[in-house]
């Protein structure tokens, strides 16, 4: 069943945030969400709060879209907006920005989506446990693989779902749902409501249109298939720009002559043969 549908966000999120929220037995009707932005474009939270009467803390970092952020809910006393950046150490974390905020441990839905160190903000939260977890992760990183970026707030690469996975159930969650970006976690007690046998990513990613695929053939030459695209920067991956070897040592190195040979460990080892004829030609002039 497609339950996506966009109120305001941006991939069909907020069909599936009513759905998860509606299964579940207890609610208290607060949200939090960070990087806010203005509080309304491409929201997971605006929804809830205009729509289903939900309280809020919004957090945005960006001084100048915090004030659109905060005009925007000046007339919404249940909604708390929070000029911060919200980091992974004890002085920044979302633990303690929210310390003087009247929300419930265990509130309903927390959305995360600060282009990068998303994994390393849930990852330092240990007093609030809220029930739906929505995170962005890298659409670019094939299920398989476990990537987690450096934790630096000045790198923007991402984590992998399969990463987010990894954390979540160390942290009590189950994957729910997944979209072309970002991953749904229910804490543990509630993933029997949803009756999905196999949450694994594999099967409940079912968008890997950015992904791209790299792999080699036996004469060396690497292939590019799948995306083949920098898609936050609009470019495309070219093939022919990420060869490490020459077209003409393309061969299965078992069927190199003598000369191809010496040609490919020139190639691959240029600054070993430099020494080796250096100290050859040395010894040639004693």
């Amino acid at each position: 069943m497609d339950l996506k549908s966009n109120v305001y966000s941006q991939a069909g999120e907020d069909g599936v945030i009513e759905k998860i929220l509606g299964l579940l037995p207890v609610k208290d009707k607060w949200c939090v969400e960070f990087g806010a932005w203005d509080g309304k474009y491409l929201s997971n939270t605006r929804n809830l709060i205009e729509h289903h009467g939900y309280s809020a803390a919004m957090i945005e970092g960006s001084k100048s879209k915090f004030k659109e952020l905060k005009a925007n809910y000046a007339d919404n006393p249940k909604v708390y907006p929070i000029n911060a950046f919200v980091g992974f150490d004890q002085r920044t974390n979302l633990d303690k920005i929210l310390a003087d905020v009247p929300i419930p441990a265990d509130f309903d839905f927390l959305s995360i989506d600060i282009d990068g160190n998303d994994y390393h903000v849930w990852k330092a939260m240990s007093t609030l446990k809220p029930k739906l977890v929505v995170i962005e992760f890298n659409p670019t990183i094939s299920n398989e693989v476990k990537f987690v970026q450096e934790a630096d707030g000045r790198v923007n690469q991402g984590s992998s779902l399969a990463a987010l996975v990894d954390l979540a159930k160390e942290k009590g969650y189950e994957l729910v749902a997944v979209l072309p970006w970002n991953a749904f976690f229910i804490r543990s007690e509630y993933f029997s409501l949803f009756g999905i046998e196999d949450n694994s990513p594999e099967t409940l990613r079912t968008d890997v249109s950015l992904v791209t695929h790299l792999f080699v053939g036996f004469d060396g030459h690497v292939f590019l298939q799948g995306s083949r695209r920098l898609p936050w920067h609009d470019m495309n991956l070219n093939e022919a720009d990420i060869q490490p070897i020459p077209r003409f040592l393309r061969k299965h190195p078992g069927t190199y002559n003598k000369v191809e040979k010496g040609l490919f460990l020139l190639f691959k080892h240029p600054a070993k043969l430099i020494r080796n004829l250096g100290q050859l030609v040395k010894r040639k002039l004693r």
